[in-house]
């Protein structure tokens, strides 16, 4: 995240810090290991009508091996399986937009700071 917001000019560490715990909830938060070390970590939150990807972070050394595309499918088949869309939110100039884009989300709305996405069931 911190690429990202360098990139648009908005990095603050304790800014940063509160958006992250704003909206972290550890029993939503599934976390991936390789050799016992933190790699990856994702919040997905259930609504009625769809799954809220609110949080889906790899670590550079990590980025570029599939761990990102695994965590996607992933979610991808919990949302089909409750017959629910999945929606998110990225931050503009984010290499994650891409990565959204390529596994099928459509770009919903944006705002000064972020793009929204939406992948329908």
């Amino acid at each position: 995240m911190r690429e990202s917001l360098e990139n648009l000019g908005r990095f603050d560490p304790i800014r940063a810090r509160e958006r992250l715990l704003s909206s972290f909830n550890a029993a939503n938060t599934q976390v991936i290991y390789v050799d016992e070390a933190i790699v990856a970590f994702f919040v997905v939150q259930e609504h009625i009508d769809h799954l809220h990807l609110d949080h889906l972070y790899v670590h550079p050394d990590h980025q570029g091996k599939r761990i990102g595309s695994h965590i996607i499918t992933k979610i991808i088949e919990q949302a089909r399986c409750r017959g629910k869309g999945i929606r998110l939110g990225a931050l503009k100039n984010s290499r994650s937009n891409s990565f959204y884009l390529s596994h099928g989300f459509r770009k919903t709305h944006e705002d000064k700071f972020d793009i929204y996405y939406e992948l329908t069931e």
